[in-house]
């Protein structure tokens, strides 16, 4: 029997073909549910130059996913149920990260003094040290639960586990608040620590959602501090740059150089810089998308202090904003050299258009005394073409004279012949101003 949902006929048009991918992209990565006590470890790699077959590949080495495929990978999210723990695998555009929960080790509470909480992980031996990657964040994350009537005593309490390390702590949420510690130090294993005290009644999805705004926020710290070396990498070039500009700059007011030398040189530093945009244009906008991502869980945390220590965001605030403003401080004048560039290149062509103009000015006078000249020469070789033209017409006048006088004409021909020789002047000189009228109308 039909269902009436099956049945009943669609009220709206034919969906677009990204519809369901967007709308459940808020489903993407949903929070896990972390039963207390736990173990949280969190390892992100940057997967640039590895595909999603080789990760896949990795993960069939785990208990019961010999049959994994790479489809289940498109999705960017995937959470696996193994023996003893849960896995979830999250790839994102620069890195992919891998988070384990599982039971908490014996001895590893609140007051132990920095205890191994790592060397019972329920993976496969071997298996984290050879996820394809290169490491850049590592995270160990206690979570447990304990009285915090009195947080200073529970700070106090939690030292130990951290060893000799200064301790940021604070207290997390509006009602019944979590507290967090940590040293953000690296130890010799390679991970970061943390420590999670709730109250007894903390249930599964809020520890969950508590353990995936810290490790969230680590992990995007660390990324938007990669713009930090290739900040401090480019300083140097970037001050040459600026120098070079200035000195060529004071050139063009001075016009101590040619304007070949001085474009040449422009349009070298020009590609310097547009280069640098190119190679570094990414990574300045990933580190400000970040930072941006840190502050939103930074304010999600809901910090309230506890006397003695500094909280999270204070720590933030004093150690990350410096960094940030120094990339983000390069980023513009990166982008200032670049419009200057190219400010100082439209001065060089409007001097090198007004130099042209100049010298087709004077190229146009040439041309057009040129053509006076030519005007000239061409009235004189006309005069001498009249008088030639007319010496051989009057000198055939003056052989058919003759040939008269000879045949019995009574006729004196060189007096016929010089009185003719007027009119014959007269009739070349009109022939040729009707020859020349007529070449005129035809252009």
């Amino acid at each position: 029997m039909m269902t009436h949902a099956a049945s009943a006929p669609r009220l709206l048009p034919p969906d677009d073909a990204e519809r369901l991918v967007l709308h459940n992209e808020v489903h993407a990565r949903p929070s896990a549910r972390i039963r207390l006590p736990a173990l949280v470890v969190l390892l992100a790699v940057a997967n640039d130059g590895v595909s999603r077959g080789q990760e896949c590949e990795h993960l069939r080495r785990l208990p019961g996913q010999e049959g994994l495929s790479v489809e289940a990978l498109q999705g960017n999210f995937l959470s696996l149920r193994l023996p003893q723990c849960r896995l979830k695998w999250e790839r994102h555009t620069e890195f992919t990260r891998y988070t384990l929960v599982q039971a908490l080790p014996p001895g590893a509470g609140l007051g132990a003094a920095e205890p191994d909480i790592l060397s019972n992980l329920a993976l496969p031996e071997g298996w984290l040290a050879q996820v394809p990657g290169r490491t850049f964040c590592a995270i160990a994350l206690a979570m447990l639960t304990g009285d915090l009537a009195d947080p200073v005593a529970c700070v106090q309490q939690a030292r130990p586990w951290f060893g000799s390390s200064m301790v940021v702590a604070s207290l997390m949420g509006s009602f019944s608040p979590a507290m967090v510690a940590t040293d953000f130090r690296v130890r010799d294993d390679g991970f970061e620590r943390m420590l999670v005290i709730a109250p007894p009644d903390t249930s599964d999805m809020r520890a969950g959602r508590i353990s995936q705004r810290l490790l969230e926020l680590e992990t995007y710290r660390l990324m938007a501090l990669r713009g930090l070396p290739v900040v401090k990498a480019l300083l140097p070039e970037l001050a040459q740059a600026e120098q070079q500009l200035a000195q060529i700059t004071v050139a063009l007011e001075q016009k101590a150089m040619s304007d070949q030398a001085m474009l040449d040189t422009l349009m070298s530093l020009a590609a310097r810089v547009e280069k640098a945009m190119a190679q570094h244009g990414f990574r300045f906008s990933a580190t400000r998308a970040y930072d941006d991502l840190v502050s939103q869980r930074i304010a999600e945390l809901h910090e309230t202090p506890i006397p003695g220590t500094q909280t999270i965001g204070e720590f933030m605030q004093r150690r990350l904003s410096p960094a940030m403003a120094t990339v983000a401080s390069t980023a513009q004048r990166l982008t200032s050299l670049s419009e200057r560039v190219t400010r100082t290149s439209a001065l060089l062509r409007t001097r090198v258009d007004i130099a042209t103009e100049g010298q087709n000015q004077q190229l146009l006078e040439k041309l057009t005394r040129g053509q006076e000249l030519q005007l000239r020469l061409q009235t004189t070789v006309e005069g001498l073409s009249i008088a030639a033209i007319s010496y051989y017409v009057v000198s055939l006048l003056l052989y058919g004279a003759k040939a008269l006088k000879s045949a019995g004409v009574p006729v004196h021909p060189e007096i016929a012949t010089g009185a003719l020789i007027p009119l014959v002047l007269w009739a070349v000189w009109r022939t040729t101003r009707r020859i020349h009228e007529k070449l005129h109308q035809g252009h």
